[in-house]
């Protein structure tokens, strides 16, 4: 069964167009449903886009956390919301990807059949961020510590199957490492743990290293960008060690299926209207990802398919199974 994001072109075509002022649509708040707790990247990110939104919808619009099952939580209660548009998901690779009926039992929505993609709104790079415990000044002394201590090592995710849990599993693949894996429900108590040394690492997507840049008690070791950032001196990328390797999460938005096409097309308006924004642009950017170029429900279906083809191999290859 195709769990990818159903590609509507008549609805890529609708978008063309109605203006911001066309639609009445929204008259009362909109909820945004995000996947995970305070403080974590989609958190962080999520907040960015709910405000851009806000000032070009003319109705507030409401961050609400619904933290569980890699995002599960967040995408069933938008599946049983009123199809009226004023409840929406903050969409990521384990809901729209498909990448959670791989890894948990007992899914209840399809990406396909439940949801109407909207667009995506940012990207964000990953970084790996390491207990000061952990000897080695870069990721290739890392390895070595890893490969001389198997079994040893402990990193934490944001849930089995969150990218930065497979970001992990791939690294440690193509690297034959032993690791043991910690998931976490909420990001905030991970950095907790990792600060203290309860943990030795942690992969996690750039807004959250921004939080504890320079932090005395870890360091950055390795970035999943192609090359290495400005922003983050000195730090290596991944690929580097393995030639060509890059990984990133995405984060959209998405509609309970048979919303009013009016209210989504209005929607996507205004997302790629805030993303033409370089006001936007720069608030992404502060807090460590990457804007994306306006886009249409066709192309956000476009990437949630290739990361789909992507971590569901590395899911199906290592038999990864959230227990």
């Amino acid at each position: 069964m195709n769990r990818n994001i159903t590609r509507r072109p008549l609805l890529g075509a609708a978008l063309a167009i109605p203006s911001l002022a066309d639609a009445a649509w929204p008259e009362r708040p909109v909820r945004l449903i995000v996947p995970f707790g305070g403080g974590g990247q989609t958190d962080i990110v999520s907040r960015v886009m709910a405000d851009a939104l806000q000032s070009r919808l003319g109705q507030p619009v409401l961050a609400d956390n619904r933290p569980g099952g890699n995002g599960s939580a967040a995408a069933e209660a938008v599946m049983r919301a009123a199809p009226d548009g004023y409840t929406i998901l903050i969409a990521g690779i384990g809901t729209n990807s498909g990448l959670n009926a791989l890894l948990y039992r007992g899914i209840t929505y399809e990406a396909e059949r439940d949801f109407i993609p909207v667009g995506y709104f940012c990207t964000t790079a990953n970084m790996l961020l390491v207990h000061n415990s952990i000897p080695g000044e870069d990721f290739s002394q890392l390895v070595g510590w890893i490969r001389a201590n198997p079994g040893r090592f402990t990193y934490a995710s944001a849930s089995v199957g969150a990218i930065t849990h497979l970001v992990m599993e791939d690294i440690g693949a193509r690297l034959g490492l032993d690791m043991l894996h910690v998931p976490y429900r909420q990001s905030t108590q991970a950095m907790t743990d990792l600060l203290s040394g309860r943990i030795h690492a942690r992969a996690l997507g750039l807004p959250e290293g921004e939080a504890v840049r320079g932090a005395p008690t870890v360091r950055p070791v390795a970035l999943t960008t192609p090359t290495r950032r400005p922003e983050w001196p000195g730090v290596p990328a991944v690929a580097e060690t393995i030639p060509g390797f890059e990984a990133n999460a995405y984060f959209g938005l998405a509609a309970p299926a048979r919303t009013p096409p009016e209210a989504v097309a209005r929607l996507n308006a205004a997302m790629n209207d805030a993303l033409g924004d370089t006001r936007v642009q720069a608030a992404f950017a502060r807090v460590g990802a990457d804007a994306a170029p306006p886009n249409t429900p066709a192309e956000f279906s476009a990437r949630a398919r290739a990361d789909a083809q992507r971590w569901g191999g590395l899911i199906r290859r290592l038999n990864l199974v959230a227990e």
